[in-house]
């Protein structure tokens, strides 16, 4: 019985494509759980730092809604929300667009930066995911997940 059969106390899979996809489930929610528990330190979700991330990578500049829905790791964020509670943060700053009345341009400013800066410092404790794993399989890894990835859409 292997380490994945233990944790989730089941006996066997239909076949390993089952068993692959339950253990990147698995993983995919171990990692999440350890995300959302170092972000909540900082005071802020994980997607509220994809967020920040995205907006640092924009700076001086600022991104619209849409920019940052397309560039979100997480697809399914309300991102408007999102911007609005770092807002209320005072980690960002939001205003109309003076060319569409409708969009909205967000830009990150110095505590944001400050915050994220902090976070950078402490983001290698996110590594104890790979740390079972030498460079030549985190690089095998990599590889597979891109061969995955390939067929989304």
């Amino acid at each position: 019985m292997s380490n994945l059969e233990k944790l989730i106390t089941q006996k066997t899979f239909q076949n390993d494509r089952q068993r692959g996809l339950v253990s990147l489930i698995f993983v995919g929610n171990w990692i999440t759980s350890q995300h959302q528990q170092f972000f909540k330190e900082y005071g802020i979700t994980m997607q509220q730092f994809n967020i920040l991330r995205i907006l640092r990578g924009q700076h001086p500049g600022s991104a619209n809604i849409n920019l940052l829905k397309e560039r979100m790791l997480d697809k399914m964020s309300d991102v408007s929300r999102l911007v609005e509670r770092l807002r209320k943060a005072d980690l960002v700053e939001r205003k109309n667009s003076e060319l569409d009345r409708r969009a909205v341009e967000v830009r990150i400013n110095e505590k944001g930066l400050q915050l994220l800066k902090e976070i950078d410092a402490d983001l290698n404790k996110l590594n104890d995911a790979f740390e079972s794993l030498n460079e030549s399989e985190i690089s095998q890894l990599n590889q597979l997940l891109d061969k995955m990835l390939n067929s989304y859409h």
